[in-house]
């Protein structure tokens, strides 16, 4: 994995990811200069997430898919989206729980925790449950994050038992949709020999 990571990018569709991963950085930076330092540190939760698919080698489509995805979801909370927008919640829940999940199962194959996506000897069901069960986790311990901070740092976080089933839901079914994706579609960049 470490490899992976520190390949330089290597055609025009990697570049372009790896500029979407440079946004985190700089969002920090302008949350910190133009908003507050809380909404830096919302928004530097999102830079350990923005490496991830450099780490285990997925598409550079995939990549910038899953790093708009991390950054737009901080952003939604620093810019109120989640308090002004309606229904603004439920999508972002449903489109990040998916590609988290889906990037989840990515990960567990590189460890050879689960079997690789598209192999000849992984059933097509599989990577579906297994990136739904993966989703469905990453909602509950999200709520149970939301709970924490409304009961142990500030009491004006809106957690309602309507929102928190709204939002598994939605993240839920976000992950049958991701499961669905990894079991047809090759997340995966191939391996390339190093360059000379």
């Amino acid at each position: 994995m470490k490899a992976r990571f520190l390949r330089p990018p290597q055609d025009v569709a990697e570049w372009v990811a790896d500029a979407v991963r440079l946004l985190g950085p700089l969002s920090v930076v302008a949350a910190f200069v133009w908003w507050s330092p809380s909404d830096a540190g919302i928004l530097a939760l999102t830079l350990l997430a923005l490496v991830v698919p450099r780490f285990v080698g997925v598409r550079p489509a995939f990549d910038v898919v899953f790093c708009l995805t991390v950054l737009v979801a901080a952003w939604s909370n620093v810019l109120g989206f989640y308090e002004t927008v309606p229904g603004w919640d439920l999508v972002v829940h449903f489109v990040c729980t998916g590609v988290l999940a889906a990037t989840a199962y990515v990960v567990l194959a590189r460890l050879a925790v689960v079997p690789a996506p598209l192999a000849p000897t992984t059933r097509p069901v599989t990577p579906i449950v297994v990136v739904t069960s993966l989703g469905l986790s990453l909602s509950a311990v999200w709520e149970m994050a939301e709970w924490a901070g409304k009961t142990l740092v500030d009491p004006t976080i809106f957690v309602s038992y309507q929102d928190t089933i709204g939002d598994m839901a939605a993240g839920g079914l976000g992950a049958i949709v991701a499961g669905l994706v990894v079991a047809g579609v090759r997340l995966v960049e191939r391996e390339r020999a190093p360059r000379a």
